[in-house]
């Protein structure tokens, strides 16, 4: 019987190690923090926040392997687009639908955007300077990027495609990700999975295959591994309680610069108490940006989407994301670039900045997916070209 050794409990975590018992393995995972679930936590207490936004999108593999599992539990209905108010700020102003230039980059005789070339180059080629900056823009939402327009053109084309299909893609789990972590804890122990919070490792065991499932930061202290880096964002989050008001945008997506706000409540009451909406946020800056220039610019979309807001307010908490929202892959640069799941003499990585495909969260599952196969010795169950 496999024995198998998982360091930590976050999402990529627990994929790797139900994966693992599933095949019969003996896995044992260890988390740092007192409770499960890394950066897919939800808070306690009246206002159930994640840390930053958070959004399931159906259109990877994780989708079908959580809903088999009955992982994915009660989803919070999206309200229609219109109904609910999404409001673009373009040139100052908000507005119902975006530039015509934009729309341009969605349609399919846009073509297939390059790897080698930078998004905001191939869009301008596309559909001029105007709707390509737009359209970088919105496309922040799937990439805590301060610019966008610097990335792979093929890697910022397909985050923009995904974020604005229709019916969209997006999904929020009632209550938060929490809920979906706690089914996922439950599901390990049902199989035997042991589990160990407070839990810190500090070296890696030499007698069982082992799984790393930390950020590629913690991941390169444990292993001794100066090459294990990789581009990622940097955006001020900002968590915010506001008393109900008539007429509140359900989200505020800026145009001229990267930034989203988005009203939680508007799908998921359960998130903040009767008679509060809770608003979460998200503001890419540059490496240079202070907090206080990201919370600024989240004031002046709050100024435009939630009218007198100030007065408002109930609770209020802000943070800094720096490395910590997943790879950006640069111009020349695709998912297969970055560092590799399998690092030799039985030790793998899965996490959101490894060599494997997907937007936000898929990126963390197809990865652990794979390194649970490998360090089972087993093919790959997983197609990561289609995937």
């Amino acid at each position: 019987m496999h024995r198998i050794t998982v360091i930590g409990g976050g999402f990529a975590g627990l994929t790797a190690a139900i994966t693992a018992a599933e095949a019969g393995a003996q896995v044992t995972v260890h988390e740092a923090h007192h409770t499960l679930g890394g950066r897919a936590r939800t808070a306690d207490g009246p206002y159930r926040t994640n840390e930053g936004p958070h959004a399931l999108y159906n259109g990877g593999p994780h989708w079908s392997w959580l809903r088999q599992r009955g992982l994915i539990g009660p989803l919070a209905p999206i309200p229609p687009l219109e109904g609910a108010r999404l409001r673009l700020r373009h040139r100052g102003a908000l507005r119902r639908t975006p530039p015509l230039a934009m729309l341009r980059l969605l349609r399919r005789g846009a073509g297939r955007a390059p790897v080698d070339t930078d998004f905001l180059t191939w869009a301008t080629a596309v559909a001029g300077e105007e709707g390509a900056r737009a359209a970088a823009h919105y496309s922040a939402v799937a990439l805590f990027h301060h610019d966008p327009g610097s990335l792979s053109a093929a890697f910022v084309q397909e985050r923009l495609r995904r974020a604005t299909k229709l019916p969209p893609e997006a999904h929020y789990p009632r209550g938060g990700w929490g809920g979906l972590i706690d089914r996922m804890a439950a599901r390990a122990w049902d199989l035997g999975v042991r589990m160990e919070t407070l839990s810190r490792v500090d070296t890696l065991p030499t007698d069982t295959p082992v799984i790393v499932a930390t950020s590629l930061d913690a991941a390169r202290r444990l292993l001794g591994d100066p090459a294990l880096t990789w581009p990622s964002g940097r955006t001020v989050l900002v968590d915010l309680a506001v008393r109900t008001r008539r007429g509140d945008a359900f989200i505020v997506s800026d145009l001229d610069a990267p930034g989203w706000l988005e009203r939680f409540t508007a799908q998921d009451r359960t998130l903040a108490p009767a008679g509060e909406q809770l608003i979460q946020g998200q503001i890419p800056i540059s490496p240079h940006a202070s907090k206080a220039d990201g919370v600024a610019r989240a004031e002046q979309l709050l100024d435009a989407g939630f009218a007198g807001w100030r007065e408002r307010v109930t609770w209020r908490r802000t943070a800094v994301a720096n490395g910590r929202t997943g790879a950006v892959d640069l111009p020349g640069t695709s998912w297969r670039d970055r560092p590799a799941v399998d690092r030799g003499d039985g030790v793998y990585l899965a996490g959101d900045q490894v060599a494997s495909p997907g937007v936000l969260s898929e990126v963390s599952f197809n990865s652990a997916l794979t390194a649970a196969s490998l360090a089972l010795g087993r093919p790959a169950p997983l197609d990561l070209e289609r995937a």
